[in-house]
């Protein structure tokens, strides 16, 4: 059958390259529309219920991810030529386009009542035309009897000032979000220019943003690497620049076909998806290495161009095609798993990585047919010593030092499994950014200041319409009071915003601002402030109660908001937070009469990494199931699929132990490696085997002729591709993102000791089964 393609592809070259090349054109115009993802997490499936709690508070209370936290600490905030630089840089953010609200020292209120019309007037702290440094005193006094701000804007035990600016949602989901934060940050940059006190910026607009473009730049750079140094490898392999192009054009034609097809299915560049294309590099090469291997090999031998291009199809489909199957089935499993962005990885990978066996089969037998045969010099790599003389030291090895084989084997396997049970299971959300990256330490500075600036959200439902209405939101208020004093003890939490905070202000200036007053109403008091608490009573102002009210109450008065900023303290601490928030909620409210939520952007990341983490779990269980039916279809021998297996079993294992030695967690950056490596390092045992295969009638079935003759044929290229696929993985090591830096090196060791267990523990294997048998 495989003769007869490879007659059909030879005979239809030159339609079957205007199909490929046309096609490839449709499809690189609709790659160049492919979009970047600026969504935070898609690793929770639609119908999970925390998914549909978080969906539920963004249709009532609105978005909790467009909030961004500018910092600033010093003892001279508050001089003169510093707090006008800080106004100004107050006002400049507000003309931001799409910057919807800024709220800092600089524009803080105070609430003065008006007896006459029974309204509470927000008036300025610090006026606009503030000019000597005795005014800012003044102020300042007037600031600091405010309770409100405490915490939420100013930190009095460290000087450190916050300006919280919101930004609006929909701007955020399109690529008109970058530059957006960027006018921020150039305006924060202009202030600390001015002041020389330095900036710290965070908040989820700013990780999703930077991060996001960071991939962007990335992807690129990647892409352009793994092809340059795929290049250098072929032009000292083949010796032949022409070939080299050619091995080129294939991945870069798989490229495009993986981007369009990522563009067609309606998904984006995510941090995921955008390892696509350099691995489609990195997954091709070997493919073209393997293809030109196998030609020259049999031209050096007949001189037959023709006949070596109809042999090397003939041979080497069969080979290629199930080493792109078993590799797309380590990355297409992902698309079984419960997570919307493995799933969307999955699919493009594996769908991706078998186009690219499509596309060298037909490309590479189609252009060689019109080049010349093989010069000598392009064939001197066949006959390398330093490989052959590897090789030759592999192939005493295996015969002569067995025990020694399984000896090492043993004490890997040992070594790894104590390392195992080292390692551990954690995430962060600015887990993969060095500990030196600006946005890792900005957030660490709010986190050491104000507790941290990652949303929980607190939701109270009365079960009730209208059950917050009047008085009956009274003992409302006094739980979530209680509430609030429970957490704001928490080093992990600051203190919450809630309607709490809101009326106990009004309380406050309804008593002309004494600071004693800052309580909640009781019933003596809401007899006499209870017109100043109607939302159409108040003055109007940017900073009114009516906005706090529609803010953190919903439209039918049935359901309240406690919002939170907290550390981002891991997947590992942060379900222990939550437990004890748990209790506390159960102790203070009655769930019969009320339903108590946790929502936001931290539950939402703690549940993905859940899911991702499962999903490394279920994808590794099917690939090996997959991989295994593959291998027992190809060989039908249970005993070669058992020896097929061990081989790849053990490198997996040394990888997870090195992982718990040297203290890389298991998170949502590093649960690729292990069925990407299992996909790939699978690839070797195949063509081994195959090879053994093909070899053992012509050999008489003498067992150990074809081991040795396999060794020796088979391990050049195996040996080739090896180094190929390493130096192409060794590129991520150089990422701005620490877990893909892992899927780099890490990968790479899989690689590596996937080579050495293939070409030295599987012969061993194969030599013992058959002695048994």
């Amino acid at each position: 059958m495989w003769q007869r393609l490879a007659r059909f592809v030879l005979k239809n070259r030159i339609l079957l390259l205007i199909i490929l090349f046309l096609l490839t054109a449709v499809m690189a115009f609709f790659a160049s529309k492919i979009k970047l993802s600026y969504e935070f997490s898609k690793a929770i499936p639609t119908d999970n219920p925390k998914y549909q709690d978080y969906l539920s508070f963004k249709e009532k209370f609105g978005d909790d991810g467009n909030v961004l936290v500018v910092g600033v600490q010093s003892p001279d905030f508050f001089q003169l030529k510093n707090f006008k630089a800080f106004s100004k840089l107050n006002s400049e953010l507000k003309e931001v386009p799409y910057v919807e609200d800024v709220l800092s020292v600089a524009n803080a209120v105070d609430l003065l009542k008006d007896t006459a019309s029974h309204k509470l007037n927000a008036i300025p702290v610090f006026s606009k035309d503030i000019t000597t440094q005795p005014d800012i005193d003044s102020s300042l006094k007037v600031f600091y009897s405010l309770p409100f701000y405490k915490s939420l804007l100013y930190n009095p035990s460290s000087n450190a000032y916050l300006l919280v600016v919101r930004i609006n949602k929909n701007i955020l989901s399109s690529k008109g979000r970058t530059k957006v934060i960027n006018d921020i940050v150039q305006r924060t940059n202009e202030y600390t220019a001015t002041t020389k006190i330095p900036t710290h910026i965070s908040g989820l607009p700013l990780i999703r943003t930077q991060v996001a473009d960071r991939i962007a730049r990335e992807m690129k750079w990647f892409i352009i690497g793994s092809l340059v140094l795929s290049a250098l490898i072929l032009l000292l392999m083949f010796r032949s620049i022409k070939t080299t192009l050619l091995s080129l054009l294939v991945v870069v034609t798989g490229v495009i076909w993986s981007v369009g097809i990522m563009y067609l299915f309606g998904y984006k560049i995510t941090l995921l998806t955008a390892l696509i294309p350099p691995l489609i590099v990195v997954i091709g090469i070997p493919n073209c290495i393997y293809f030109l291997n196998k030609y020259h090999s049999t031209y050096k031998k007949t001189m037959d161009k023709e006949q070596s291009l109809i042999d090397m199809v003939s041979r080497m489909g069969v080979v290629t095609l199930f080493c792109n199957l078993t590799a797309a089935i380590g990355f297409a499993v992902f698309a079984l798993t419960h997570s919307a962005i493995l799933q969307e990885f999955g699919e493009v990978a594996g769908i991706g990585i078998m186009l690219i066996f499509v596309i060298s089969f037909i490309l590479l037998p189609s252009v060689l047919s019109f080049m010349k045969p093989p010069e000598q010099r392009q064939l001197k790599y066949l006959d390398f010593k330093i490989f052959t003389n590897i090789l030759l030291k592999i192939e005493r090895w295996v015969f002569n030092h067995k025990k020694i084989v399984y000896a090492c084997t043993l004490v890997a396997i040992i070594f790894s499994v104590i390392g195992i049970f080292k390692l551990k299971t954690e995430g962060f959300i600015v887990d993969d950014l060095p500990k030196t990256d600006k946005i890792y330490t900005d957030l660490k500075f709010f986190e050491n200041n104000f507790k941290g600036v990652m949303p929980l959200e607190i939701v109270i439902d009365t079960k009730k319409r209208y059950g917050l209405a009047g008085t009956r939101i009274l003992p409302v208020l006094a739980k979530m009071d209680s509430l609030s004093s429970y957490i704001k003890k928490q080093p992990e939490m600051s203190r919450p915003l809630s309607i709490v905070q809101g009326i106990k202000f009004v309380k406050q200036g309804f008593y002309e601002g004494d600071s004693l007053n800052y309580a909640l109403p009781n019933q003596f008091d809401v007899a006499f402030i209870g017109d100043y608490l109607k939302p159409e009573k108040d003055s109007g102002s940017k900073n009114n109660l009516s906005k706090l009210l529609t803010s953190f109450i919903d439209t039918a008065r049935e359901s309240t908001r406690m919002s939170i900023n907290m550390a981002d303290v891991g997947t590992e601490k942060l379900p222990v937070i939550l437990n004890n928030l748990r209790q506390e909620t159960d102790h203070i409210f009655d769930t019969s009469k009320y339903k108590i939520t946790f929502t936001g952007s931290t539950i939402t990341f703690l549940e993905g990494s859940r899911y991702i983490i499962n999903g490394l779990k279920e994808s590794l269980l099917w690939a090996f199931l997959f991989i295994a039916l593959c291998m027992l279809y190809l060989f039908k021998s249970i005993r070669i699929l058992i020896c097929s297996l061990i081989p790849n079993v053990i490198p997996l294992l040394v990888t997870a132990g090195i992982m718990g030695w040297v203290g890389v967690r298991l998170k949502p950056s590093t649960v690729l490696i292990f069925s990407v490596a299992l996909g790939i390092a699978i690839d070797v045992t195949i063509r081994f085997l195959v090879n053994y295969k093909q070899e053992l009638p012509t050999n008489n079935f003498d067992i150990k002729k074809t081991v040795s003759e396999t060794i020796k044929h088979t391990g050049l290229s195996i040996i080739y591709t090896s180094l190929v696929l390493i130096a192409g993985f060794i590129i991520f090591c150089f990422s701005g993102f620490g877990g893909t830096q892992s899927l780099g090196w890490l990968t790479s060791i899989t690689l590596f000791v996937a080579t050495l267990t293939n070409l030295i523990l599987l012969p061993v294997l194969l030599l013992d089964m058959r002695r048994k048998r």
